[in-house]
This record gives structure tokens, C-alpha cells and sequence, in this order.
């Protein structure tokens, strides 16, 4: 199979789909790999990296769209969309509940596309926990850093000193996420919660989270009594494949106070709070109601490096069983791609993705 990776387009995303390691274990199995230029070099990785594995180096975005299969990190963006066509693999992460446009275009081209963060294994989602551990770690790291009163947050230090008290931290979710974003928050030694309805995740994470770290049932009246001593609030929410729930109203976030910090993990799938709307890495903060948000839609992007390595480690294996046995194949062959599989043929042929644009939901049998 022909199999091209194009340069990330996304403000300030520089990560890129594949290692170079990613791309000899392609090559030695007998498949063409097209990169275009440069597309490597934020994370490190330059063009004779990837011709030593042995990809063919492309000039344009062009050549490597025409490949028969194209793997991505994000979804494509408007300027991408002409290199959409019926012939197509898409593998990347899509998040379509949040974007009825690409779905729409996706499914007019009749694409075949496969979002990472739908393939399931069990109550597991193998290809979207590496950006979650990622994202989850940095939301701490940048909340931390954005509750500077230089920064606009109210000038707590999260972990505290001697003779003051820490910072407090709300997580909302106790998944990959939620964990990640909860144990780095306690590492700063901050005071954390984590909000969770999983009995059994929260005996769970009173075993193994630092002692800093609490749980709490997660409902509407315990976040109403924690939100008016918290510091940073980090939103980790997340139902596979559909929009994020709101959970945090402007009316809650009024009893917040002035400089409190709010990071959405969720604004992929759209945002967790009704204030959340997409920013980039060069614009990354807003305020609403005298609350910091930070709602980078591609977080793991500033951590290129380890997030390609990371990224590469969980999808190579799918992308190399594609290329090898082709699409329906491999479908039939791993169960787990098949949740995966967003758009084919011209129909949306996931669930919550239908539901979230009211569109028609044809399943791919």
C-alpha cells in the first residue's frame, strides 16, 4: 500500500504521525511511504531521518495526500479539504461530534475514515490514552504556570510553602486523563480532588493516588460546594466518540473567584463548560466571568517529541495491519477498528457522531 503523511497544519502543531521508526517497520513490510517535506522537523525528526528508514521524501502536501492510505495526527482543516476523495484512508484523531462540517465533507467524499480516539478495546480506548496521559499531565503543569498573577490567575503557587497552605485542584474525571492531570497536581503537592460516578475507579485511585489526593461523588451539588475554594479547575471529561457534557454552567463559574484557572481537556469533543471554545498555542488563554480559560484544542502539541514517540507506539500496529491486509480485512480481522471507523461510503457509521449533527446512522455491515 501507498501510505503518505503531510505536514500537521494546525497552528502550532508539530507533532507528526509517524517516527521514523514508525516508518521503516512499513517499509520492511513491503509498503511505500510518502512524507512531505519537512514534516518531521517539529518533533525533531528531519528528511534524512525518514529516507534512511526508507520513505520518499515529497515537495508538496499534494503528493503525500495522494496516497491510498494517509495517516494524520488532527483532523484535516478547511484548507485540507480538497485533498479529501472516495479512494481515501483517513486514520487520525477526528473528533467529529465537535465539527459537523468535516463530517459532512467526509462522508459527501465518501471517505473512509478511521478516528483514533473510537478504537476500542473493551471499555478501553488504546489510541487516544497516550494524548490523554499527555494532555492530562500538562493541564497541571499549565495551570500551575497560568495561576501566576503575572499570567492573570489569582498568584497562588499550586504546591504552597512552609506556613502556607497549597493550592487546591478540582479534577472533573477520573479516566486517563483526569488520573494523569490528579497525580501531577499532587506531585506539585497541591490539594486535589477528583470528581468520578465510578465507584469502582474511585477505590481505585484512593489506592494508588498520593495522599493529597481525594475523590468525591462526582453530581451537580458537590461541584457547586467545591468550585468556591478551588484554584484551578481542570475539565477531563469524556464520552467516546460524542460532545463533551456541560458540566460547569456561567452561573457556576460566578462563584468561582476572580483568577481561578480552567483547563478543558475536553474542548476536542467540544468543551465541558458552556464558556469553553477553542484556542490555540498562541493564543491559549480568555477570560469569562473573571476566569482564566485555557482551552488549547491539540495540548499535546507543544510536547511534539514525546507526543509523536507516544502517538506512533499505540497506532503503528493498526496502521501496518491496514496496510497489509487492506481496510475491510483488517476490519473483519480486528473488531476493534471497527467502532473506529467514523465515515465509509458516503454514510456516518458511528452512533454518537450522527447523533451529535442529526445525521443518519447507517452501520458499516
Amino acid at each position: 500500500m501507498q501510505i503518505g503523511i503531510p505536514r500537521e497544519v494546525k497552528v502550532k502543531e508539530n507533532r507528526v504521525a509517524c517516527t521514523p521508526g514508525g516508518v521503516r517497520m512499513l517499509v520492511q513490510s513491503g509498503h511505500t511511504v510518502l512524507v512531505e517535506n519537512d514534516a518531521g522537523i517539529g518533533a525533531g525528526y528531519d528528511n534524512a531521518q525518514y529516507e534512511l528508514a526508507g520513505a520518499k521524501i515529497v515537495p508538496m502536501a499534494a503528493d503525500a495526500w495522494s496516497a491510498e492510505m494517509v495517516i494524520k495526527v488532527k483532523e484535516p482543516i478547511a484548507s485540507e479539504y480538497e485533498f479529501l476523495r472516495p479512494d481515501l484512508i483517513l486514520f487520525t484523531y477526528l473528533h467529529l461530534a465537535a465539527d459537523q462540517p468535516l463530517t459532512v465533507k467526509l462522508a459527501e467524499q465518501k471517505v473512509a475514515s478511521i478516528a483514533y480516539e473510537t478504537v476500542q478495546v473493551g471499555r478501553r480506548l488504546p489510541l487516544l490514552e497516550p494524548m490523554s496521559e499527555i494532555a492530562g499531565r500538562m493541564a497541571s503543569i499549565v495551570g500551575a504556570h497560568f495561576l501566576s498573577k503575572a499570567q492573570g490567575g489569582k498568584g497562588v503557587l499550586l504546591g504552597g510553602v512552609p506556613g502556607v497552605s497549597p493550592g487546591k485542584a478540582l479534577v472533573m474525571g477520573g479516566g486517563t486523563a483526569g488520573i494523569n492531570a490528579g497525580r501531577v497536581a499532587a506531585g506539585i503537592g497541591a490539594e486535589v480532588t477528583i470528581l468520578e460516578v465510578d465507584l469502582e475507579k474511585m477505590r481505585f485511585l484512593d489506592i494508588t493516588m498520593h495522599s493529597t489526593a481525594h475523590t468525591l461523588y462526582s453530581n451537580e451539588q458537590n461541584l457547586l460546594e467545591a468550585l468556591p475554594s478551588v484554584d484551578l479547575l481542570i475539565g477531563a471529561v469524556l464520552l467516546p466518540g460524542a460532545k463533551a457534557p456541560k458540566l460547569i454552567t456561567r452561573k457556576m463559574l460566578e462563584v468561582m473567584k476572580p483568577g481561578t484557572v480552567f483547563v478543558d481537556i475536553a474542548i476536542d469533543q467540544g468543551g465541558c463548560a458552556e464558556t469553553s471554545r477553542p484556542t490555540t498555542h498562541e493564543d491559549p488563554i480568555y477570560f469569562e466571568e473573571d476566569i482564566l480559560h485555557y482551552c488549547v484544542a491539540n495540548m499535546p502539541g507543544a510536547y511534539a517529541r514525546t507526543s509523536t514517540q507516544a502517538l506512533t507506539n499505540a497506532t503503528s500496529q493498526y496502521a501496518l495491519k491496514i496496510a497489509n491486509l487492506g481496510l475491510e480485512e483488517a476490519l473483519r480481522q480486528m473488531p476493534e477498528l471497527k467502532p473506529g471507523l467514523n465515515t465509509y461510503g458516503g454514510h456516518v457509521t458511528y452512533q454518537a457522531v450522527a447523533d451529535a449533527h442529526g445525521l443518519a446512522y447507517i452501520p458499516y455491515e
